[in-house]
């Protein structure tokens, strides 16, 4: 980084500092570009200081002048300190040794900064993401002489139980010849191969590259072929029945997750990360309160993971809660977004949960009206819109230039004020993603779980996935599906009425009705999150289930008087808990599965 200072402060806003920019020998400012970091030492120009100087990113750029939003304090900062440029975008670094760690918005590792300095964050710290010490055992899959091109494996490193592959410079254009390579352990700063670019210049390779947070890993493979966007065609797993059988989420698809304070956002997700068929995943919290940050860090490296070990050592933590600078808070979905598209493009399935989105887009909100723009509705900034979607569309399945793919499932959960879900960042997250899970403040009162309102919310990759779902669990199933949802509208127009009337103004017809929708919510649409059984149901158990269920509310049954009605679905409800408390391979459930098809006279 240049030592000469090439810009000085010139007015101070919070977090947003104005700089004005230096002229060269030839009397012309010196560059400078929209995203460039730059750091302002708050001492006179001409300060040496390298601790005390504060990292900030240019949002604006006018003649002569810029302004920037500093990730830390700004306080000490006056007019005149000087402003250096490190000629680079916000960047991450890339490499082994991701996985497991917990990350502040810059990725500084806030376990080892822990360590260190207690637990307050020293001003103008800044630490390598990556630890830069240990050795890793790369083994070479290409050979001198070999061509290779941006994004090509050129050897791999074993990253706990995952092959961690070594690429080719992303930003690399063209065609490049090995010159060079090596095998052996190295620490990731170590060179391990050189290439011969196409203007024949030698440039060393080495385990580790930095990425800039703002740009989407697959973009330049994408333009130059050497990465391929596919349709999504089959769901992600999340072994909750809900989510699976009536409001599914495509692998590599997008969803969101609203509700009120109290509503269950953080069980949900956390279920969702522990049992989704996902390889990595990425939990970003960005701007939530520090309490509910800090059961997570706590737990998920306790928490036994289904596929081994346990979920920390595939999970990676972004964490800046509202007690820390919300410039950072803005930045650290991108920083999220950026290490999850990097393991996306090895090959592996990548979920992100961003938790949440309403925080991020308020430190949006903060900064634009600290720039004085025009603000837009509930004063967020006029292009609130245009950055939900742009950050959503960075999810996606990736085939790379191996044939390999890889997916990444972005769910966004969104805290909007209330409840209210006509505010908008709920409206704007609404137009962009696929599938909606709306949380309610009233199933959460009445301790269902998950408190997702199932008459508000919906997924369009129901039909899109259609042809999975023909192909694994019957051509009949999206239409059973859509009938049970139908069913539960029916029932809560009955439950409406009744509201008004009692039981006594309804028909028996309508009250059957009323009753069958009941059922199939206690019974398939609440899940228990503390039962060993029931907290994590595969797909095959969910369709033996689902369809045991719907033959006993779609059978014509004979009833006399209401109170029979009553009696049939209260042992009915009672039954089907059962059997969902029961392992599939168990005597309890053979039973239960006996007295239902009793109960219902159906075989």
């Amino acid at each position: 980084m240049d030592q000469k200072s090439t810009a000085q402060v010139v007015a101070v806003r919070d977090d947003i500092v104005t700089i004005e920019l230096l002229k060269d020998a030839a009397g012309s400012f010196y560059p400078i570009l929209k995203n460039e970091v730059v750091y302002i030492c708050p001492k006179r120009l001409g300060g040496d200081d390298r601790q005390e100087y504060l990292q900030a990113e240019v949002l604006r750029v006018r003649h002569g002048e810029a302004d920037v939003q500093v990730f830390e304090n700004t306080r000490g900062v006056a007019v005149g300190d000087g402003v250096l440029q490190s000629g680079h975008m916000l960047s991450v670094s890339l490499g082994p040794g991701l996985l497991g760690q917990v990350y502040d918005g810059l990725q500084n590792p806030l376990e080892l900064i822990a360590s260190q300095h207690g637990f307050f964050l020293p001003r103008g710290l800044e630490v390598d993401g990556v630890d830069q010490q240990q050795h890793w055992s790369f083994q070479p899959v290409v050979k001198v002489g070999d061509i290779v091109r941006a994004g090509d494996v050129i050897g791999c490193v074993q990253e706990g139980r995952f092959k961690h592959r070594i690429m080719a410079p992303f930003g690399l254009i063209g065609d490049a010849e090995i010159s060079w390579i090596q095998e052996g352990s190295f620490t990731i700063a170590t060179p391990v191969a050189r290439i011969r670019t196409q203007n024949g210049e030698e440039q060393e390779v080495s385990m580790q590259q930095r990425w800039p947070v703002r740009i989407p890993v697959s973009e330049p493979l994408l333009k130059e072929g050497l990465s391929q966007r596919l349709y999504p065609d089959e769901p992600l797993l999340t072994s909750i029945r809900l989510i699976d059988t009536f409001f599914p989420v495509a692998r590599g698809g997008t969803a969101c997750i609203p509700g009120p304070f109290g509503a269950g956002k953080t069980v949900l997700q956390s279920l969702i990360s522990r049992f989704s068929d996902v390889d990595i995943v990425v939990i970003v919290a960005c701007g939530e309160r520090a309490g509910e940050v800090v059961e997570t860090i706590t737990e998920f490296p306790n928490m036994p993971d289904p596929k081994g070990g346990t979920l920390m050592d595939r999970t990676v933590i972004i964490c800046n809660t509202s007690s820390m600078p919300v410039a950072a808070r803005e930045a650290s979905i991108y920083t999220g977004i950026t290490i999850s598209e990097y393991y996306r493009q090895m090959g592996y399935n990548v979920l992100v949960i961003a938790d949440s989105t309403s925080r991020w887009a308020q430190a949006m909100r903060e900064t634009s009206g600290r720039l004085e723009e025009i603000p837009g509705e509930e004063a967020f900034p006029a292009y609130l819109d245009s950055a939900v979607r742009a950050l959503y569309e960075r999810a996606g399945l990736i085939q790379n230039n191996a044939g390999d793919q890889g997916s990444l499932t972005l769910i966004g959960t969104v805290s909007p004020a209330g409840g209210n879900f006509e505010e908008p960042v709920t409206q704007s997250t609404l137009r962009t993603v696929k599938t909606f899970l709306g949380l309610s403040a009233e199933r959460a009162y009445k301790r269902a779980y998950p408190a997702v309102d199932p008459l508000i919310s919906w997924s369009r990759y129901l039909d899109q996935l259609s042809g999975w779902y023909a192909e694994n669990l019957g051509d009949e199933w999206v239409a059973q599906v859509k009938e049970m949802q139908q069913l539960l509208i029916q029932g809560e127009a009955v439950q409406q009425m009744m509201q008004v009337t009692g039981e006594e103004g309804v028909t028996l017809k309508d009250y059957i009705l009323y009753h069958k929708s009941i059922c199939l919510d206690q019974v398939y649409l609440q899940q228990d999150a503390f039962d060993d059984v029931d907290i994590s149901v595969p797909i095959e158990r969910q369709q033996a289930i689902f369809e045991m269920l719907r033959g006993c509310l779609m059978n014509d049954q004979e009833f006399t008087d209401k109170q029979q009605v009553r009696d049939h679905f209260v042992k009915l409800t009672g039954l089907f808990r059962n059997l969902n408390y029961s392992r599939s391979d168990s005597p309890d459930y053979r039973r239960y599965h006996e007295e239902i098809i009793a109960l219902n006279d159906y075989s």
